[in-house]
């Protein structure tokens, strides 16, 4: 079964992107990713 999640930027807190993960993964997922506020590949992180 999968959830839905939203990816924030580390830098900006701006929230880009929607994904889905598996409910059995307990850690929070990171991806680098493009920022359009900060204009650069940044990490971002799964928020609540």
């Amino acid at each position: 079964m999968k959830k839905k999640i939203v990816l924030a930027c580390t830098e900006c807190l701006s929230r880009n992107y929607h994904s889905d993960k598996h409910t059995q993964e307990a850690e929070r997922l990171e991806l680098k990713k493009f920022c359009k506020k900060c204009n650069k590949h940044t990490v971002h992180r799964e928020t609540k």
